[in-house]
């Protein structure tokens, strides 16, 4: 059964009222709280039908951690909301520029923090799943498709934004469907002035490091069956791929303080394969 945290009634009233015309429902953000839990909890039990019961708690404590967070996250926001009255709303004279500047401020990092809290959704579809191993025989096929799928999204999040640039709008972007188009324009008339990116500064950040980081694991792995090893004074090292090891391999057991040495750079002795 999904836990739910407490949704801050009031704070949501006053978040549509300093930002709508029409009356707030009472409970209605309680209840899409909810439901988006209910959505999360949806997918973990999927989950838990594909993988190990072993791994069933740790989904328990993500979705747990999800539904915490996600309530957080929905109280600051609407109390961030709530902070300045829409322009619509005061109407433009004496209008607090300053003060809606840093309310945009707050409504960014509130967002940045919504999307990490979605991201332990996608932490949860992996556990019982593992990785992309470097032992696995389709590595560089999977890497190199993932890389293709960020690298994709950033050039598509550059399009875009230069499309807004260029006509202050996202209407006819050739780059969104029309329901992509809906969805953003409601998410970006939640800030003041329109005049910002609809993807911000951050998701490009992010998804800049991701890529860096699945290109340098890709070179490793490419790169990984021209390394030959090396010999050192009593002994060798190798890679042991079937075993996706590196193994130091010794003429002579080593001295203890050598061993002390292995153990402290997170080397362990295999007797199966009488290496370290």
């Amino acid at each position: 059964m999904p836990k739910y945290y407490e949704i801050s009634e009031t704070a949501a009233k006053q978040a549509k009222d300093a930002n709508s015309f029409s009356d707030y429902v009472p409970g209605s953000a309680t209840a899409e709280y909810q439901a988006m839990v209910d959505h999360a909890y949806a997918l973990g039990e999927e989950q838990k039908k594909h993988i190990d019961p072993m791994y069933h708690d740790k989904i328990d404590s993500l979705l747990d951690r999800y539904a915490r967070k996600l309530a957080d996250n929905l109280n600051s926001r609407n109390a961030i909301d709530a902070r300045v009255p829409s322009i619509l709303i005061s109407g433009g004279g004496n209008f607090p520029t300053a003060r809606k500047e840093k309310q945009n401020a707050a409504r960014d990092k509130n967002m940045g923090e919504y999307m990490e809290i979605k991201g332990l959704l996608d932490k949860m579809r992996s556990v019982g799943r593992g990785g992309i191993s470097a032992d696995d025989g389709l590595a560089v096929e999977k890497l190199t498709a993932k890389l293709a799928g960020l690298e994709q999204a950033q050039e598509l999040m550059k399009t875009v934004n230069a499309y807004y640039r260029k006509h202050e709008t996202l209407d006819g972007c050739p780059s969104l469907s029309p329901e992509r188009i809906s969805e953003m324009k409601e998410s970006m008339a939640r800030g003041w002035p329109m005049k910002r990116a609809p993807y911000p500064p951050y998701a490009l950040t992010n998804n800049n490091a991701n890529i860096h980081r699945v290109r340098q694991r890709l070179e490793e792995l490419q790169n990984r069956s021209q390394f030959a090893g090396w010999t050192f004074p009593g002994g060798e090292a190798k890679i042991n791929e079937a075993e996706n090891r590196l193994q130091l391999l010794f003429d002579e057991k080593p001295s203890e303080d050598q061993r002390r040495a292995l153990k402290g750079e997170g080397f362990k002795w295999a007797p199966s394969q009488s290496a370290w």
